[in-house]
C-alpha cells in the first residue's frame, strides 16, 4: 500500500489544455493549424485537441486568447446561399432531377431551403455534396 502511495505522489501531473483562437477568425472562415494556440488550463466546454478545429469553418467571430468551444465551429460550406444547385428525388428506383436555387448556406448533411427554379415553390432538401441536394422522405 505505502508503494502506491508513492508512486502516485511521483506520477508527473496531468497537462491540461484549452483551444484558444493566436488571432481574430471571422465567422464563415475555414480554421488552418495557425489560427490556433493551446494554452495551459481546462475551460469546460472548450476544445483540447487542434485536430478538432482545423478544417473547420467558424460558425460565429473567434477572438485572441479566447477557448474555442465545438459550437463555435460547423463543417465548412459547400454550397452559399442563392447559388444554383441539383436538387434530386430518389425513391423506389425514380430519379427526378431539377435545378433550384439556395435559399441558405451549408455543408454536406445540413438541411437547406431551395427554390425549385421549374415549379418555384420552396422545399427543405439535405446537401449531399457541392451543387447537390436531396429532396425526399428521407432527407
Amino acid at each position: 500500500m505505502r508503494w502506491l502511495i508513492l508512486l502516485l505522489l511521483l506520477a508527473p501531473p496531468v497537462r491540461a489544455e484549452t483551444l484558444v483562437a493566436s488571432g481574430a477568425i471571422r465567422a464563415m472562415s475555414l480554421i488552418g493549424p495557425a489560427d490556433l494556440a493551446l494554452v495551459e488550463g481546462e475551460t469546460p466546454g472548450a476544445l483540447g485537441d487542434p485536430s478538432e478545429a482545423i478544417g473547420m469553418e467558424a460558425r460565429v467571430n473567434l477572438y485572441p486568447g479566447r477557448p474555442i468551444r465545438a459550437a463555435d465551429l460547423q463543417p465548412p460550406a459547400v454550397i452559399d446561399r442563392n447559388d444554383i444547385i441539383t436538387l434530386q428525388f430518389n425513391q423506389g428506383g425514380l430519379l427526378i432531377v431539377t435545378e433550384g436555387r439556395a435559399m441558405d448556406r451549408a455543408g454536406v448533411g445540413a438541411r437547406i431551403r431551395v427554390i425549385n427554379l421549374g415549379s418555384r415553390t420552396t422545399v427543405t432538401a439535405t446537401v449531399v455534396s457541392a451543387g447537390l441536394a436531396e429532396v425526399g422522405p428521407g432527407s
